[in-house]
């Protein structure tokens, strides 16, 4: 059996860790400047070493904080993939409190008075442009 490595390039720790379903996703955030260790940003060739701070925004303002405690060049069950890292209390307060607010906010759905329009509502609409826009002309 191979010895845990030293040093491991983020991408691939990432999806090792399982926060992206691929290392191209992984590179993808990380590009986009999503992902940054030790309050540094990074590249996706950054190498990652146990004690490592990484900090991943999610596209709701989520951001999450994780302690790097191992290194991993396979892709493993969860379990075994969540023994790689350790999320810091405030990250977990702030997901916590992320989830409330998600709990408590009015459902998007219910402000739209109507759906969408009927085949009639269109054909009105249409004998609306039609006349509105012939009286432009004259």
């Amino acid at each position: 059996m191979s010895q845990a490595p030293e040093r491991l390039r983020l991408d691939k720790w990432l999806w090792a860790a399982r926060f992206f379903k691929t290392r191209s996703l992984a590179g993808d955030e990380i590009d986009k400047g999503r992902i940054s260790v030790n309050g540094q940003a990074a590249k996706a060739s950054r190498e990652v070493r146990p004690g490592d701070l990484i900090d991943i925004r999610h596209t709701g303002g989520l951001v999450r904080s994780v302690q790097v405690l191992g290194l991993s060049t396979l892709r493993g069950p969860a379990p075994q993939a969540q023994a790689l890292y350790q999320e810091t209390p405030e990250s977990l307060a702030r997901r916590e409190q992320h989830a409330q607010q998600r709990r408590l906010a009015a459902e998007p759905s219910l402000s739209i008075e109507q759906g969408r329009p009927t085949k009639r509502d269109r054909r009105q609409l249409a004998d609306w442009q039609r006349w509105s826009a012939s009286s432009d002309e004259s």
